[in-house]
């Protein structure tokens, strides 16, 4: 079996009236075809254009994926003789067909009828794959993966949680679940928390958090619908976008509604997921935060920061994980004056990190102040009370969760057959309060505590217990070189075997930090699941 390359099944997003439906049919990708024509500077200092040819094409170009029409003909769907089905193969789930006046009776449909239908689909995808004896594929071999933009990942949810909406044999032949800009904790507007459940709203309701909670098989009275059961929360990733400014329906009006921190329909909030270990462990799904709207020329699912996200996700050999423990952050000095005498002082932290990958000019994940997307904490949630002493312990559980990132061999450097990226992580100066009134005595907007470019790279090393041997590096002490050995501890969890090491981090100067960067390294797709 060409292991990781499994068949894939594309989960199209929301279509809000009959027009957008009967467009929707029209395209036989649903989407997943379409491009982008943006501009960048170049070396000379020169505008020029840069062509991102669409998911579908790039996926045919750089894996040898292969769609499913023939001669006019879904070749998964008809019986047609000799139209053998290869594995590297795909597939539109083409959902609002059943809605569609061209192609059914025009009549909306729930989302669990999308379900059902996602796994049938699976399961003749299965049929359909395994018939072709050059394939060399057994049912119980065969996997699929399944990448979903915005509702389309709720439709995939519902079909793997929800035991009620599927065969289970179609539910364990999915490997991985990649989602954009998917509403996985419902959509919060302006005028209103949670979409209503009004059946004067049609569909729009499939966002409403009550609804969300039957349909994926949560209890009733669920908060947080974010949560994946039934499935390795570690093998859902979600891409998540931070521009709303160019998202386009309602002339802006959606974008506005949703506010600065969301894709222009989805806060950022709201577009994670995560589960539980069976050790009742939380556990975070791996998600990548880049400038994209949620749909529209500047859309997340059309951009080559999307995709190379997916690819690496879904093809790549090794992860890596980072979070910044924060040992103790101390105050500017006139702050610190007005807290011994007394006063009560309240700060909150924002951190940056922008990450990207060696020979590339786009970056596969950022975090940013002026984007809305930085990761805030306060100081109360950084170091828990102490009733036995005046100093503050860390709270371990509240360190900024900063990346995950999965680097494909494919693009390794030609002699050092190494894999590697950058990640530039920032620490800005905060908004000090004291005794209730902003503090602005030399304060300086945009200043930061920390500012740093660390470089990791990985070489395929049998040696080790993980299969990997690490290197780090300082830009501002070597500049491009990642020199020094990791050297960490191996440790298993839900999500497998790795390494884990720390690099410390310090600024003493006022105010300032000290702390590590955790970060964990483990080899990924070494098997199917």
């Amino acid at each position: 079996m060409p292991h990781p390359y499994h068949p894939i099944i594309y989960v199209r997003g929301f279509a809000a009236t009959s027009g957008e439906i009967e467009d929707a049919v029209a395209d036989p990708y649903m989407g997943f075809n379409l491009g982008s024509t943006k501009t960048r500077t170049a070396w000379t200092g020169d505008l020029k254009r840069f062509y991102f040819e669409s998911p579908v094409i790039r996926l045919m170009c750089d894996y040898e994926y292969q769609d499913v029409i023939e001669a006019g003909d879904d070749i998964v769907t008809t019986d047609k003789p000799n139209n053998a089905v290869p594995y590297r193969c795909i597939v539109i789930h083409r959902y609002y067909e059943d809605a569609s006046e061209a192609f059914s009776d025009g009549n909306s449909r729930p989302i669990e009828h999308f379900a059902r239908r996602l796994g049938q689909l699976i399961l003749r995808l299965r049929q359909r794959i395994c018939e072709n004896p050059k394939n060399e594929v057994t049912p119980e071999d065969f996997r699929v993966y399944l990448v979903a933009h915005s509702m389309g990942g709720l439709v995939c949810r519902a079909f793997m949680q929800n035991p009620e909406l599927g065969d289970a044999s179609a539910r364990a032949a999915v490997d991985k679940l990649f989602t954009y800009a998917t509403p996985h904790n419902g959509i919060d507007l302006r005028i209103v928390n949670n979409v209503p459940g009004w059946r004067a709203l049609g569909d729009v309701t499939n966002f409403n958090r009550k609804r969300m909670a039957g349909y994926l098989g949560l209890p009733e009275g669920t908060d947080d619908v974010s949560e994946i059961k039934g499935f390795p929360a570690e093998r859902v990733f979600n891409l998540v976008g931070t521009n709303p400014k160019d998202y386009p329906v309602l002339g802006g009006v959606s974008a506005w509604a949703a506010g600065d921190a969301s894709d222009g329909l989805v806060r950022i909030e709201k577009a994670t997921t995560f589960g539980h270990a069976s050790d009742g462990r939380r556990v975070t799904s791996p998600r990548a935060h880049i400038n994209r709207s949620h749909s529209g020329h500047y859309g997340i699912v059309n951009s080559e920061e999307g995709y190379q996200n997916l690819t690496r996700f879904l093809f790549g050999q090794i992860r890596f994980d980072g979070r910044l423990d924060i040992d103790d952050i101390t105050l500017p000095a006139a702050v610190e004056k007005q807290f011994k005498a007394g006063k009560t002082v309240r700060a909150s932290y924002q951190f940056e990190v922008v990450a990207s990958v060696r020979g590339c000019h786009w970056d596969i994940h950022r975090r940013t102040r002026r984007e809305h997307s930085a990761i805030f904490r306060t100081y109360d949630q950084l170091f828990a009370p102490s009733p036995s002493s005046d100093k503050r312990p860390p709270d371990r559980d509240q360190s900024p969760h900063l990346f995950s990132i999965f680097l494909d061999r494919k693009f390794s450097h030609s002699s050092r057959k190494s894999v590697s990226f950058a990640f530039e992580l920032s620490v800005v100066v905060p908004d000090y309060e004291v005794d209730g009134f902003l503090f602005l005595d030399r304060h300086y907007e945009g200043a930061t505590i920390y500012r740093e470019t660390i470089l990791l790279e990985a070489f395929p090393d049998s040696r080790t217990r993980s299969g990997w041997r690490v290197c780090y590096g300082f830009q501002s002490k070597t500049p491009n070189l990642a020199r020094r050995k990791a050297r960490g501890d191996v440790f298993t969890d839900s999500a497998g075997s790795g390494v884990v090491f720390s690099l410390p981090i310090s600024q003493s100067q006022r105010p300032g930090l000290s702390g590590a960067l955790r970060i964990s390294a483990r080899p990924w797709n070494t098997e199917p699941r």
